[in-house]
Parts: structure tokens; sequence; C-alpha cells
């Protein structure tokens, strides 16, 4: 009997090695599809590469921390929740730019860097503040929510452009196919994330360890994955500006909207104690 179920946990494993496969294919597929839409809903618009990086497809990209994020707390996993995002800004920063750069340089504007640059450094000393009683409360996430909403408003109002991305004619045409290239690309990145963290959390489970060092882990990297691959796709495309500001916005978008948005959830728990209970799933 002991051998049986051995044979059935090994096929299970095997079966999320193959989703893990699948899922990275559809993130590659779906990343290119996605900047492919953007970039023409930027030439059609005449926004600048660097705002659509730091809104449509930050944010686009950000759909599956944010999915994760939600599903975790809801199902009274806040350790995950929490390092989810966590997890997420670590690897953005610290994989996927310096990924990114490994494929081709990237020039940024003086916004980036005086306005972008610097929400991101604040808005991570704002969750050190947060958390300072080791848990995010109701009125932690309005504040969150309001510095998102004020960044919004500012980046509405942005017309300037970055070193080698300049602003594109309007007179460039955005037709059904862009529009489906557009939905359906970030559809697919959106789904091979969330298959690619359920069956790497399966995988990592069987080890035993705690639900926070999945999190920031596992979790974390696989939400991460979308950030990565359209990166890596815009810069091969050229669309400099919307690689660097897909970093960027993601981050802010992840602290400011994702665990924004974590307390109108449920339950909040401290992040700095990871859980010893093991889960099923993330959902």
């Amino acid at each position: 009997m002991a051998g049986v179920t051995g044979i059935a946990g090994g096929r299970d494993v095997l079966f999320d090695i193959l989703f893990v496969g699948v899922a990275v294919l559809a993130l590659w597929i779906g990343a290119g599809q996605f900047v492919a839409g953007a970039s023409q809903a930027a030439r059609r618009l005449g926004v600048p590469g660097l705002v659509i990086g730091l809104t449509v497809v930050a944010f686009g990209t950000s759909a599956p921390e944010f999915a994760v994020t939600l599903d975790a707390a809801l199902s009274g996993r806040p350790d995950v929740s929490v390092a989810n995002v966590v997890g997420s800004n670590v690897l953005n920063l610290g994989f996927i730019l310096g990924g990114t750069a490994l494929v081709r340089a990237l020039p940024v504007g003086r916004d980036l860097v005086r306005r972008d640059a610097t929400l991101l450094v604040g808005t991570t000393l704002l969750l050190l503040v947060v958390v300072r009683d080791l848990r995010v409360g109701r009125g932690d996430g309005i504040v969150l929510f309001g510095v998102l909403v004020t960044y919004l408003a500012v980046l509405a109002r942005a017309g300037t452009t970055g070193p080698g991305e300049a602003t594109e004619p309007s007179s460039a045409t955005f037709g059904w196919l862009d529009l489906g290239r557009l939905v359906g690309g970030l559809g697919l990145v959106v789904g091979g994330a969330h298959l690619l963290v359920g069956s790497a959390v399966d995988i990592a489970l069987t080890v035993g360890i705690s639900e926070w060092v999945i999190g920031v882990t596992v979790v974390a990297a696989g939400t991460s994955i979308p950030e990565f691959a359209t990166s890596v796709a815009a810069v091969r495309r050229g669309r400099v500006g919307i690689s660097a500001g897909n970093i960027v916005g993601s981050c802010v978008f992840n602290t400011l909207g994702v665990l924004g948005s974590r307390p109108r959830s449920g339950r909040s728990r401290s992040p700095a104690r990871p859980s010893r209970r093991r889960c099923g799933c993330l959902g």
C-alpha cells in the first residue's frame, strides 16, 4: 500500500514539473504579445513608453501578485500573502533588473530616477513604518492606496520621455488585433503564473518548509516571472522605457496596490514569524 502511495506521489510530482514547463512557455509567449499590444497602444495614443511601462505593463504583470496575495489572505495564509509582496520586490530589483540588463543596457531618464525611483524608496520606507506593529491594518491599507492614487495622478500628467524613448506619432493605428494581443497576452501571463505558482508550491510543500519561506521564494519567484518575461521582451523589441518602467512600476504597485488591498480581504498577521503549518494549496 505504501508502495502504491509512493508511486502516486511520484506521478503527481512529475505532473507538477510538466505544468511548470507549460507555465513558463505560456509566460514567455504571453509577455511578447502583451508588450506588442502595449507598444502599439503607446504609438496610437502618443504616450511615452516609460509611462506605459509604469502603468499598463507594470500593473498588468503585477496581477499574479495581487491574485495570489488576495487568495492567500482569504485562505488564512497571511504569511504567504505578505511574503509574496516582499519577495517579489526583492526579485524584481535584484534578479529581474540585473537579468534584463544582461540582454541590453538600460538607459534611464531623469523622470524615472527623480520621480519613480524616489517614490519606490519612499514606499519601501513607508512599508517599514506600516509593519512596525507586526500587522497590516485597514488604516494602513487606506494610506497605501492613497499614495498610489496620488502617484497615478502624477503619471497622468506626465508628458516627458526618457533617453532613447521618443514619443510615438498618434497617426499609428490600434485595431482589434492589437487589442486581442494585449488582452490575450495578459491572460496567458496571468494564467501561466497561476499554474506555475500552484505547481511549484505543491512541489515545495513536500519538503515541509514554512509558509513564509514558500511565499518569499517559490511564490514570489513564480509571480515575478511575468515581470522578467515582459521586461526582456520589451528590451528585445527596443522598448527600453517599458522595460525599466515595468520593473519600477511593478514594485511600487506591489507595495501600494497589492499589499494595500490585503487588509480588505480579512485577516492580518505578523509577516516576521513564518507559520510552521503546512497548507494544501494556494487556490
